[in-house]
């Protein structure tokens, strides 16, 4: 389970740096029970994200299952997804 002051708390993160492959491995060694999966926006095609800003978005992933899906409950979700969003 992630909570949403959880999520709000790695958006904080990621946001006092440029997003890198460096904050991700930053986030994983300080949440080493969640499951961080780093792409760019576009890779999500027709999902809401849980939480948005101007550099990136955050989607819950639900891997209860043993197949990974987004999921929008919180109670439900095992990972993160930060999607980069790029200016155009």
């Amino acid at each position: 389970m992630i909570d949403p002051q959880q999520l709000q708390l790695i958006s904080e993160f990621i946001d006092t740096q440029p997003l890198s492959e460096q904050v991700i491995s930053a986030l994983r060694l300080q949440y080493p029970q969640i499951h961080f999966t780093y792409c760019m926006e576009d890779d999500i095609p027709n999902q809401e994200p849980v939480l948005s800003t101007l550099a990136f978005n955050l989607y819950l992933v639900d891997g209860r299952e043993h197949c990974l899906c987004l999921t929008r409950q919180y109670e439900h979700a095992t990972g993160v997804v930060i999607a980069e969003v790029i200016a155009d």
